[in-house]
């Protein structure tokens, strides 16, 4: 959520504060946010004058933050909201939402992804750092995207392993290689499967989470990309590249599952089974910009 809501923000304006609040019960369940500043942990960031000309945030408790922040200001920020507030969009001047958001409102927003930091100009750093570094891989490079467990939807060894064999088989249909880049989520011992297949294969690299983390490199350079469903966010990153974007997904909860099966149908990615296919023209595909112009608008005509 964070890098949601930062990405937007960064997208708009040259200067911005993040603010990580933490609140405690009984406050963090109440349904309107008069209160819900009495309620912060010392622990977190302070919400309080100078007020911003915009505050942009993302999540329920967030939301009453920002709509409490406003009241106090006599409603002088402009007020942008990522995902769905749950307590009635009408409080914000711009809501951006996926299709699985369950809120309406001419100040809503629809977006086929989720919004992100990865600019194009991130990519371009990105790639400059890592070319050397990915080309003594070879080519063509198929970059692994890999999350995690994400609630009843397991990854395991069994899911590990199953993805080594696809993308296996990919490596040997086009005669490449694959980089492996598990994420803080990734459990130890599907990154141990990793590390073996690894050590008995030299088309297979795998980071094992120690020095420079490669993941902006492999976005920006390689030539597909396989990122595991589990993720909403970092499927997203993916598509904001110009590379053909599998994604491999075999048990999802009900939100992602619908997440990759309207993208599907877009055309936007293709489901990971192992084949090495002719890639699909597509759309670099930024919510983020998409937002930030809606944003950009809405302060614009504040002016």
């Amino acid at each position: 959520m964070r890098t949601q809501a930062r990405g937007l923000a960064c997208a708009v304006a040259d200067h911005v504060v993040e603010k990580v609040i933490l609140s405690r019960p009984p406050w963090r369940s109440l349904p309107s946010g008069r209160l819900i500043l009495r309620g912060l942990e010392p622990g977190g960031d302070k919400v309080a004058p100078p007020w911003p000309d915009l505050i942009v945030s993302c999540g329920r408790r967030s939301g009453l933050v920002a709509r409490e922040a406003r009241r106090r200001a006599k409603g002088a920020p402009l007020l942008a909201h990522v995902q769905d507030p749950r307590t009635g969009a009408a409080d914000f001047d711009l809501v951006v939402a996926m299709d699985h958001d369950h809120v309406e409102g001419s100040n809503v927003l629809r977006v086929a992804t989720a919004l992100h930091d990865v600019t194009p100009a991130r990519l371009a750093a990105a790639a400059e750092a890592w070319r050397e570094r990915l080309a003594l891989l070879g080519r063509p490079l198929i970059g692994v995207i890999v999350g995690g467990p994400a609630g009843r939807a397991p990854f395991g060894v069994e899911e590990a392993s199953t993805l080594i064999e696809r993308v296996k088989a990919m490596i040997m249909a086009c005669g490449g290689v694959a980089a492996i880049v598990p994420s803080r989520r990734t459990p130890q011992e599907a990154l141990a499967l990793f590390a073996a297949a690894a050590a008995r294969d030299s088309s297979f690299w795998v980071w094992r989470r120690e020095g420079d983390n490669p993941y902006l490199g492999v976005l920006a350079l390689a030539d597909r990309l396989v990122v595991t469903g589990d993720s909403v966010s970092m499927v997203s990153e993916a598509l904001a590249t110009p590379h053909p974007v599998e994604v491999f997904a075999p048990r999802l909860r009900r939100r992602h599952a619908g997440f990759v099966g309207t993208l599907e149908k877009r055309g936007l990615i293709r489901l990971c089974d192992g084949q090495w296919t002719a890639p699909e023209p597509r759309p670099v595909v930024d919510a983020t910009a998409e937002a930030a112009a809606a944003l950009r608008q809405l302060i614009a005509g504040r002016r």
